[in-house]
């Protein structure tokens, strides 16, 4: 049975965590909008390791203090999250990100003690791309209407789903998180204009090795970012797997874990 454990971080914010099993820790990030649960299919697959699952600040209960938060501090709010809960693990875990979570992994990788990153499809926007980002924007304008579904259902079409399912609602009805995480759509609002506004640098100052995935049923321009992310870090290694779309880690966990297991004991 997972125990349930928290820290603080250097602003005061409460993190709550589960942790499952001995081990290394790997401490799983969770993207825009899957609560802490998406871990789930996944975490069996690490018997050795002791995953740590976090409650992602400003997602479920860890709310408080945070309505005012504006664009510019979310990141560095992620990121000082993270290297709390790499300081109150027992020695130099591995951080496991999807999406923002990835995005977040990497950012924190710069100065945290880890021993290495995975990242399944960073949310960072190619240059052309993030030029005429305005997903921000467009659910913004659907949340000011009081219409907190249709946001939401932007996003998930938009990025979830590549814009590629004909029947969103059915598809929605189908989707565990959904209508749950529509209490979420303020944050993700604000996670996206940290998306939009984030700008690669030609080189990722993250000297460990990390591992980046991606799936060819996923937006184009996430896998297109993997490729980008890749390129810029000093020790990268990419994985695309065939028939897996961004939801990778939930939707082939096996894969995904056998991938990460096998990168992890290569280094």
């Amino acid at each position: 049975m997972p125990t349930t454990e928290t820290t603080t971080s250097d602003d005061g914010t409460e993190i709550k965590y589960e942790r499952h099993g001995d081990g290394q820790p790997l401490i799983c990030l969770h993207g825009g909008m899957a609560p802490s649960e998406y871990w789930q299919p996944v975490i069996p697959h690490f018997e050795t390791y002791a995953p740590v699952v976090p409650q992602r600040p400003g997602f479920g209960t860890c709310r408080d203090g945070l309505d005012e938060t504006g664009p510019d501090d979310v990141l560095d709010r992620e990121v000082s999250y993270v290297r709390a809960l790499v300081d109150a693990v027992d020695g130099e875990p591995v951080l496991f990100g999807h999406s923002f979570g990835a995005l977040t992994a990497l950012e924190a990788a710069k100065d945290a003690p880890v021993e290495a990153v995975a990242a399944y499809e960073p949310a960072v926007l190619p240059e052309a791309f993030a030029e005429h980002a305005d997903l921000a924007d467009r659910m913004q304008e659907r949340l000011d209407a009081d219409d907190r579904a249709g946001s939401m259902k932007l996003y998930v079409d938009q990025v979830v789903c590549a814009g590629e399912v004909d029947d969103l609602d059915a598809w929605l009805a189908e989707w565990p998180v959904w209508p749950d995480c529509v209490d979420l759509v303020e944050e993700v609002i604000r996670m996206n204009r940290v998306v939009e506004r984030y700008a690669l640098p030609d080189r990722l100052d993250v000297e460990v090795p990390v591992l980046v995935l991606t799936g060819t049923e996923g937006p184009e321009f996430l896998r297109e970012s993997a490729r980008n992310v890749h390129e810029a870090l000093p020790k990268g290694h990419l994985v695309d797997f065939d028939g897996v779309s961004h939801s990778g880690p939930a939707e082939a966990p096996g894969r995904t874990a056998d991938e990460v297991r096998a990168f992890l004991g290569s280094h």
